[in-house]
């Protein structure tokens, strides 16, 4: 230990390394002391462009953040509005418009809710607040765009003109606008991400193919709850097996990244993920196959075409008639299909 005002240690050692350095080599410590840790030309400090850089980029985050929170009004508006006039519609609704008035509903609440936590400043209590967000964010997309599609194709067209087709277009409209702002969010997080340098698995490739996926399967598990489509019917009752037991590993995958657990797994994850796609394709081609043949072929009790299912009529009604809810699970089956055999492409290649 040396005497005197300044004592040197090995934490004071530690703290200034590279005056020592100096030290060792023109035994001059004390030249550079200023009553700092280290001299200020060896202090690891960044220049001036970096400075700016950084400036900059805290700035256009600031402002990413500001305009996702911006997003959140349009949003609750346009789901509000498409519940408020579907409601409005009373017994007019119908089944159809019941269900999809719910899920505007679903999604105006969320959006407030995450709106609520943001202004309170509360997502650092949370840590996993932005990855659900995004995942939010993908799914309210896909809701509010296939119930516009869903909802104008099977129910909006039958409608009578005057005051409550109106309604149902005007619904119709906000749920589209609705989507477009929260495709617009994802993108936003998109930017965000590539700034921060930061993974979410939702906003890759093999993430939206796995949100795709989950979000098919769950549109045709609302067609098929209707059970008189399948039950006691052996080879039905296995395609609507091979909906769910594709759609849980799926789904399982999306929580293993999101909660960062996937290397929990006892192997790597990519082959985890191409041995389930390879697996998911094999057990959709089926499903879809004895769908198809036990639907509507007539040799295996199908009905090839609407007129011949007593169920259907040509006045308007206010569900879905049997072969329709046929015919839209067939074509789900096929699309999600083929999103199965694009991811299990990405696995491969």
């Amino acid at each position: 230990q040396a005497s005197g005002p300044f004592v040197l240690t090995p934490q004071t050692l530690s703290l200034c390394r590279h005056r020592s350095l100096s030290l060792s080599r023109t035994g001059s410590f004390y030249s550079g002391y200023s009553g700092r840790s280290c001299h200020p030309s060896d202090c690891d400090l960044p220049d001036l462009h970096d400075t700016m850089s950084n400036s900059g980029t805290t700035l256009y985050l600031a402002d990413l953040d500001r305009t996702c929170r911006f997003l959140r009004l349009p949003q609750i508006f346009s789901t509000c509005m498409s519940f408020s006039l579907v409601a409005d519609m009373g017994i007019h609704r119908g089944y159809i418009g019941n269900w999809f008035m719910s899920i505007w509903c679903f999604c105006c609440a969320v959006t407030l809710i995450i709106l609520t936590i943001e202004l309170r400043r509360l997502p650092s209590e949370f840590p996993f607040f932005w990855y659900l967000s995004n995942t939010y964010a993908c799914y309210s997309a896909l809701l509010c765009l296939s119930a516009s599609i869903i909802y104008s194709i099977t129910y909006v067209q039958f409608l009578p003109y005057g005051p409550y087709q109106d309604r149902a277009i005007a619904a119709t409209a906000f749920s589209c606008i609705a989507s477009v702002f929260y495709a617009t969010e994802v993108v936003k997080m998109w930017e965000r991400s590539k700034i921060y340098k930061t993974s979410c698995y939702v906003l890759t490739m093999p993430g939206l193919l796995k949100v795709l996926e989950t979000f098919m399967a769950g549109i045709i598990f609302a067609f098929i709850s209707n059970t008189s489509l399948y039950l006691h019917q052996p080879a039905l009752e296995w395609s609507v097996a091979v909906y769910s037991i594709c759609f849980i590993p799926a789904a399982l995958a999306i929580l293993l990244n999101l909660g960062e657990w996937k290397c929990r797994l006892p192997g790597p994850f990519p082959l985890f993920q191409l041995v389930l796609s390879l697996l998911s394709v094999l057990l959709y081609i089926s499903a879809l196959v004895l769908w198809l043949l036990y639907q509507f072929n007539e040799e295996f009790g199908g009905h090839p075409q609407q007129s011949s299912d007593g169920d259907c009529r040509d006045e308007l009604t206010y569900d879905m008639c049997a072969w329709d809810q046929r015919l839209a699970v067939a074509v789900l089956t096929t699309i999600n299909l083929l999103i199965y055999m694009t991811e299990l492409g990405y696995w491969a290649c």
